[in-house]
C-alpha cells in the first residue's frame, strides 16, 4: 500500500481498482506530471537531473534541442527556490530515501523526498497551480487548502510513521511548495503533528474496506463525478437540483 494509491481508493473506488486491473486508463496530463519529476530531480542530484531530461527529451525539447515552454517555466520556479537561502537551508539530507512499515496489519511504502535524520526531520517538495488557492471540501463543508485537499496531511502522517519504523526516529515534517504561477511563488510550510492522528484514524477504519475490495470480497463504489465515472455512466434515475452540489 502507498499514500497514492489509498488516496485513489478514498476519493473513487471504482476508478481506482479499474486502473489497478489495466481495464481502465485516465486522460492524464503527462506535462503536469513531468514538470513535477524535473524539478524533483534537479533538487536530487546534478546526475539524476542530467538522466531524467535524457530520458524525457523528446516529450520535454522540441527537435532543434530547446525546451518547451512548460520545461522552461519550471527552470523559472527552480530558480525561486534555489535563489532563497530559507529553501536551501532545508533541503539538506538524503534524497529520495524508500521507508516501509507496517500500518494496522498492512505492509506500506512510501519515497521520501528528502530526509535529515541527524536534525530530525524530512520535507516533501509540492509544486502547485496556487499557493492560497482555496478548494470547497464537500466532507467538512469548508474552505480548505491544497494541502487538506489533495490530503498531502495524511501522506505526511504515513511518512512520519514510515521513517519512525524504518530508522526508529521520529522527524518532524515540512512541506516546500512552489506555485506554478509567472512569477512563482513558494512557501514553508509546517504540518503540526495534532493533524495526523485523524487521518491515521481514517486509516485504520478504511483500509479493511480496500483490502476487502482488493480481494474480490465486495464491490468497490463509484464517486459518480470522477472522469471514470463520467466516462462509464448510466442513467438509473431522476435526481433533484440540490443533488447537483451535494
Amino acid at each position: 500500500m502507498s499514500a497514492s494509491l489509498f488516496k485513489g481508493f478514498a476519493a473513487c473506488e471504482a476508478s481506482a481498482l479499474a486502473q489497478l486491473k489495466g481495464d481502465w486508463k485516465p486522460t492524464s496530463n503527462p506535462t503536469a506530471l513531468l514538470v513535477g519529476n524535473y524539478i524533483h530531480s534537479y533538487f536530487e542530484s546534478k546526475e539524476s537531473h542530467e538522466k531524467f531530461v535524457d530520458e524525457n527529451k523528446e516529450a520535454m525539447q522540441t527537435r532543434s534541442g530547446a525546451f518547451r515552454a512548460p520545461y522552461k517555466h519550471a527552470d523559472k520556479m527552480i530558480e525561486v527556490l534555489e535563489a532563497d537561502p530559507f529553501f536551501m537551508n532545508a533541503y539538506q539530507g538524503d534524497k529520495e530515501v524508500i521507508v516501509t512499515g507496517d500500518l494496522f496489519g498492512k505492509k506500506w511504502k512510501g519515497k521520501i523526498d528528502c530526509l535529515n535524520l541527524d536534525k530530525g526531520y524530512f520535507v516533501d517538495l509540492k509544486t502547485t497551480a496556487d499557493i492560497h488557492k482555496r478548494f470547497w471540501s464537500i466532507a467538512d463543508h469548508k474552505w480548505v487548502s491544497f494541502i487538506e485537499s489533495y490530503d498531502y496531511v495524511l501522506q505526511m502522517a504515513v511518512y512520519t510513521e514510515l521513517i519512525r519504523q524504518t530508522f526508529g526516529v521520529d522527524c518532524t515534517c515540512f512541506i516546500m511548495a512552489v506555485s506554478k504561477q509567472d512569477p512563482p511563488d513558494h512557501a514553508a510550510i509546517y504540518i503540526e503533528p495534532e493533524r495526523f492522528q485523524e487521518r491515521m484514524e481514517f486509516i485504520r477504519d478504511y483500509q479493511p474496506r480496500v483490502q476487502q475490495i482488493l480481494a474480490g470480497e465486495i464491490e468497490p463504489e463509484a464517486c459518480g463525478t470522477c472522469e471514470y465515472c463520467r466516462t462509464t455512466k448510466k442513467l438509473k434515475n431522476f435526481i433533484t437540483i440540490d443533488d447537483l452540489i451535494d
